[in-house]
């Protein structure tokens, strides 16, 4: 049976796919990431060449936790 990486909820997304799939850009994830706001990501590689990454499955816990019935509720 052939792995389908679109429902892989371990998937590892790039910060441009990121970006794309929040509807967001890669300059708010870059900010989001150093404030510690941001979506949990994962680094592949060490040193200066290491990558930064998104799993879907993060992301979809993240998104869950921001989901707001007003606009008076807080963070």
């Amino acid at each position: 049976m052939p792995h389908d990486l679109n429902n892989n909820p371990n998937r590892v997304l790039s910060v441009p796919e990121t970006a794309s799939f929040l509807s967001s850009t890669k300059s708010w994830l870059d900010q989001a990431r150093l404030r510690g706001d941001g979506p949990p990501f994962v680094r592949i590689g060490t040193g200066r060449g290491a990558r930064v990454g998104y799993r879907m499955i993060d992301l979809q816990r993240w998104l869950d936790t921001r989901v707001r019935r007003s606009t008076s509720e807080g963070e």
